[in-house]
C-alpha cells in the first residue's frame, strides 16, 4: 500500500506509524486495550483539528505535547491503573 502511494520503499517507512501507535498505547495506558483505542482516537482527533486550525507542519509536536502533559498529571495514562508494589 505504501509503495503504491509513495512510489518508493524505505527502511524507515513504518517508523512514524510505529511511534504514533506506541504513543497511543502510552496515552491510553499500557496494558489497557480500551485505553489504547481511546489514545488512538485522541491522537487522530488532535491531528485533524490541529491540521484544520493551525499549520500542518507542527501536528506531531502537538500530539507529543499533549502526551507529555497527560503523563505529567496521570503517569499511568488515561485508563491505566496504579499498581501497588509489594515488598
Amino acid at each position: 500500500m505504501f509503495l503504491l502511494y509513495y512510489g518508493v520503499i524505505d527502511f524507515y517507512i513504518g517508523f512514524n506509524a510505529g511511534i504514533k501507535a506506541f504513543t497511543a498505547a502510552v496515552l491510553g495506558g499500557i496494558g489497557s486495550l480500551p485505553g489504547a483505542v481511546l489514545g488512538g482516537l485522541l491522537i487522530g482527533l488532535i491531528e485533524a483539528f490541529w491540521s484544520g486550525y493551525a499549520t500542518v507542519a507542527y501536528k506531531d509536536v502537538a500530539v507529543y505535547s499533549i502526551l507529555a502533559i497527560v503523563l505529567m498529571f496521570m503517569p499511568s495514562g488515561l485508563l491505566g491503573r496504579h499498581e501497588v508494589e509489594k515488598v
